[in-house]
C-alpha cells in the first residue's frame, strides 16, 4: 500500500522549505494531524537549486517594505505581459514573510547604498540575510526536521503526478537513489522544484542553438531538469512566462566560487574579446541592466568580455559589494596597453577604444547618484549616463562572461498558487510556487525571485494546512 500524506512537497529550496514549514507550524496550531512528505533529489546537506548560493538580495527597505515601484517595472519590462495582480499579492505580503523568516531564526543585514543609484522606491535600501540563502535555508530544515510529522525524502526525484479518474491528485510517484520506484499518496502536490536550467534538452527546445553551452551560475543548478514542469504538462497544465528567455548574470571568469557576479557594469566600459564596446552601459539603473548586457555578450559576442575602469571608480566603490563578490582581484596594470596584455587582448585595440570613447565624453559632470546625461556622442554605441573617462591610473579590469540563473518560463498559476489547466481551471490538489512558475517576460526586475518564492510557499503552506 503507497505511504499516505496530506502534503507531498517536490523541491527544498526557498519555496519549497516555506510551504513545508508553514503547513507543519499551521497545522500544528489548528490542531490537526496533517503529514507531509519533502521530496528532494539532492542529499542531505546539499541543498540543490540556487537557494543555498544566492546572496538572496531582498527588495525591501530598512523597515522591510516592499519597493512600491515594482509593479510599474514589471509592467516596462515584460511590456504588459506581466500578472500584476500578482505582483501586488508579492507587494502585500513580502513584509510578514520577511518578518516570518526573521522569526525562524535568520538575521538581516539592512543595507543602504551609497554610490550605486537603485530604481528600487527604498530609499537606497535593500537587504540580505547574514550568511545568504544558505542562512535561510538552514534555518527552515531545522525547523522542519523538529516535525514527527514530516518525511524528508533526499535522493529521491519525482516523476509522475498521479490523478484519480475524475483529474484530481492523488499522488506522487518518486524515484529513489537505487531506481526503483514507489507511489506515495496524497491529496494535494506542490511542486515547488525550479526551472529546466539543468536540462540540455529543455534549453535546446525552449531557447535555442548553443544553450548547452551556458555555464551555471550555482553547481546546485545541475539538478533542476525541468521535472515539475513536464509533469505538470503532462496533465494538462498552462504555462506563463517567457520559454524563449532566462536570467542571466555577469561573473568574473577566473573565479573559483560560484556566484561570482561583476555588479558594477556601469562604472566603466565592457568590450568584447576584439576590444569593441557592444552595449550602453549607462542606459538605465545598475539593477535595470546587468542582465541585459549579460545576454547581450552570450548571444552575440561569443560570451567572452572583459570590463574595464580606473582607479576613480575603484577608489569609491572598493571596498564593497559591487567588485567584491568574486574571489579574485581586478586585473590592474599602470596603463590601458599594460592592462590588455593582461588580459591577452591586443593593446592597440584596447588603447584606441578607450582612446576613443574618453574623446567622445560631454562635460557634464559625473554624479553617480542619479542618471546624469554624462554621456558620449558620435560613437557606434554612446553611453548614455555616468560616461566619465577611463583615465586615471592604475586602470583595472575583469574578465566576464555571462552565467545562466534561472529561466523564465514555467507553469501558470493563480493568486493561491494553484495550478491552471489549459482551459483555466485550476487543477484539483495542484500547486506550484518559486521558479517553477512562469512570471517573468523579457527580463528581471532583480531582488524579487527569493521574496517571491518564500512568500508565496509561507501563503500556500498556511492554505493547504487550512483546508484539510
Amino acid at each position: 500500500m503507497a505511504p499516505s500524506y496530506d502534503l507531498i512537497v517536490v523541491g527544498s529550496g526557498f519555496a519549497g522549505a516555506t510551504t513545508t514549514l508553514n503547513f507543519l507550524e499551521t497545522c500544528k496550531k489548528l490542531g490537526k494531524p496533517g503529514r507531509v512528505a519533502l521530496v528532494e533529489t539532492g542529499s542531505d546537506g546539499e541543498r540543490c537549486g540556487a537557494s543555498r548560493w544566492t546572496g538572496a538580495y531582498l527588495r525591501l527597505d530598512k523597515d522591510l517594505n516592499f519597493d512600491g515601484d515594482w509593479e510599474k517595472e514589471m509592467h516596462l519590462v515584460s511590456k504588459g505581459k506581466a500578472d500584476l495582480d500578482y505582483c501586488r499579492k508579492l507587494k502585500e505580503n513580502a513584509r510578514v514573510t520577511a518578518e516570518w523568516v526573521q522569526s525562524h531564526g535568520v538575521e538581516y543585514t539592512i543595507h543602504k547604498e551609497p554610490n550605486v543609484l537603485l530604481e528600487f522606491d527604498t530609499d537606497q535600501h535593500f537587504v540580505f540575510p547574514k550568511g545568504g540563502g544558505w542562512a535561510i535555508v538552514q534555518a527552515l530544515i531545522k525547523h522542519i526536521k523538529t516535525f514527527d510529522n514530516c518525511d524528508i525524502l533526499w535522493e529521491t526525484e519525482g516523476r509522475n503526478l498521479l490523478t484519480d479518474d475524475k483529474g484530481k491528485i492523488s499522488g506522487l510517484e518518486i524515484r529513489r537513489k537505487d531506481g526503483t520506484t514507489e507511489k506515495l499518496s496524497a491529496p494535494n502536490v506542490m511542486l515547488a522544484c525550479g526551472g529546466f536550467e539543468g536540462s540540455n534538452e529543455l534549453m535546446a527546445r525552449y531557447v535555442g542553438k548553443r544553450t548547452h553551452e551556458f555555464d551555471l551560475i550555482a553547481p546546485g543548478l545541475k539538478h533542476n531538469k525541468g521535472v515539475g514542469l513536464q509533469m505538470a504538462l503532462n496533465i494538462g497544465a498552462d504555462t506563463a512566462g517567457s520559454f524563449d528567455s532566462f536570467h542571466s548574470e555577469l561573473v568574473d571568469t577566473r573565479a573559483t566560487k560560484p556566484d561570482a557576479v561583476i555588479w558594477g557594469h556601469n562604472y566603466g566600459i565592457v568590450v568584447n574579446e576584439d576590444c569593441e564596446r557592444f552595449f550602453d552601459e549607462g542606459r538605465r539603473h545598475l539593477f535595470a541592466t546587468f542582465e541585459m548586457c549579460a545576454m547581450e555578450l552570450w548571444r552575440d559576442h561569443n560570451n567572452k568580455g572583459y570590463f574595464i575602469t580606473d582607479s576613480t571608480i575603484m577608489k569609491r566603490f572598493r571596498p564593497g559589494w559591487v567588485y567584491e563578490t568574486t574571489d579574485k582581484e581586478p586585473v590592474e596594470a599602470a596603463t590601458i596597453g599594460e592592462l590588455a596584455k593582461k588580459l591577452g587582448l591586443e593593446p592597440a585595440k584596447l588603447e584606441k577604444t578607450v582612446s576613443e570613447f574618453n574623446g567622445a565624453v560631454n562635460n557634464k559632470p559625473f554624479d553617480l547618484m542619479k542618471l546624469d546625461g554624462k554621456a558620449t556622442t558620435g560613437l557606434k554605441v554612446n553611453k548614455t549616463n555616468w560616461a566619465n573617462p577611463i583615465a586615471a591610473a592604475p586602470f583595472y579590469a575583469y574578465p566576464i562572461t555571462a552565467q545562466l540563473t534561472f529561466t523564465y518560463g514555467g507553469l501558470k498559476v493563480d493568486l493561491d498558487s494553484r495550478v491552471l489547466a489549459t482551459n483555466g481551471a485550476p487543477i484539483p490538489g495542484l500547486f506550484a510556487t518559486g521558479e517553477l512558475t512562469g512570471l517573468f517576460y523579457n527580463e528581471y526586475p532583480p531582488a524579487t525571485s527569493v521574496l517571491r518564492s518564500l512568500t508565496f510557499g509561507r501563503l500556500s503552506g498556511e492554505a493547504i494546512a487550512a483546508s484539510l
